[in-house]
């Protein structure tokens, strides 16, 4: 369907680009407009407190980091998928029992539905463990939430190419594994908007959508690892991590990175947990630093800093506080 393009360009995030660049423009041009309009009113609440910036408000220096990481992510994406296609292609030719024809309607929809289900496990697990959150929490570090926020992708997708194995073994072709993925990912850039409100109930009650993504994104208490799903929000409904949007969330980390540098932002938790690490006292204790939920501290809470270097659980500026999935 696509062979008049050259091979790179093939894939769908790549195709998608024109779309991307457009729909942000505009968001932004909108956001600049209204911020203009409303240059007069006061930066603050009533009550003095509220410092979040307008909805749909861009920052040009958090937007250069988004769409900066969106372009590495693309190149390091693109070296996960191969050593991911090598591996699936083994286990499709050698180990699965049968082999799903890809001419064939319904291996798509197989394909796009596996895909889906595998990313919600995916993703939840990316947020509860928390070496894989290292690799994830990089998209959830911008505190303003716009079409730029969805380009700040991670430049690690290992854990999600382990996690598509089933697919594989299933009988999908791989490449359709990819290619249902790239239409995941198209997806979820329109629904990184505050500019779109609440939809059609029946659209809302399946798929995701900015209400749904925007609770996602929000580091407040009652928002913390909820609405994982990527397409359809009924896995979240199914696996009881549902939760409506009830205000306008506060996004980013519940402890700020404070940086615009692309590399400390994907890196910072890896060396966060290299420093527990080292000075953890016990094997439970090192376990716990890499696999246990953010947040996680040896005895089971969540403690404040006492000291001029973080403790880990307070320093896991890791947006999530441990609790249970």
């Amino acid at each position: 369907m696509l062979e008049f393009l050259p091979e790179p360009m093939r894939e769908p995030t790549v195709l998608a680009i024109p779309f991307f660049v457009t729909l942000l423009a505009i968001e932004w041009w909108a956001a600049a407009k209204l911020e203009h309009d409303h240059d007069d009113e006061p930066s603050v609440s009533a009550e003095g407190t509220d410092r979040r910036a307008r909805p749909g408000a861009y920052d040009s220096r958090d937007a250069r980091s988004s769409v900066t990481m969106g372009l590495v992510s693309i190149a390091t994406s693109a070296f996960w998928k191969f050593l991911g296609l090598l591996l699936y292609t083994a286990l499709f030719a050698y180990v699965a029992p049968w082999q799903l024809p890809i001419g064939e309607w319904y291996t798509w929809v197989i394909a796009f539905l596996g895909v889906d289900f595998l990313f919600y496990w995916s993703h939840r697990v990316s947020h509860r463990v928390r070496l894989v959150w290292a690799t994830h929490q990089a998209h959830h570090s911008s505190e303003y939430f716009n079409f730029a926020t969805a380009l700040r992708q991670k430049w690690n997708i290992s854990a999600a190419v382990l996690m598509w194995i089933p697919l594989p073994l299933l009988g999908v072709p791989p490449a359709l594994v990819f290619f249902a993925y790239s239409l995941n990912l198209v997806y979820q850039f329109w629904i990184h908007t505050e500019r779109i409100g609440t939809m059609w109930a029946p659209f809302e009650f399946v798929f995701n959508t900015p209400s749904h993504h925007r609770v996602h994104h929000g580091c407040d208490p009652e928002y913390l690892d909820r609405n994982y799903g990527g397409v359809f929000i009924v896995w979240d409904r199914l696996f009881g991590s549902f939760a409506p949007e009830i205000r306008r969330p506060r996004y980013g980390l519940t402890k700020p990175v404070g940086t615009h540098n692309i590399w400390r932002l994907q890196t910072h938790e890896y060396a966060a947990i290299a420093r527990d690490v080292r000075s953890a006292s016990t094997w439970r204790a090192r376990l716990g630093y890499i696999f246990g939920p953010p947040g996680w501290a040896p005895n089971g809470q969540v403690q404040p800093s006492t000291d001029v270097e973080e403790t880990a659980a307070e320093r896991d500026s890791t947006k999530r506080v441990s609790r249970p999935s």
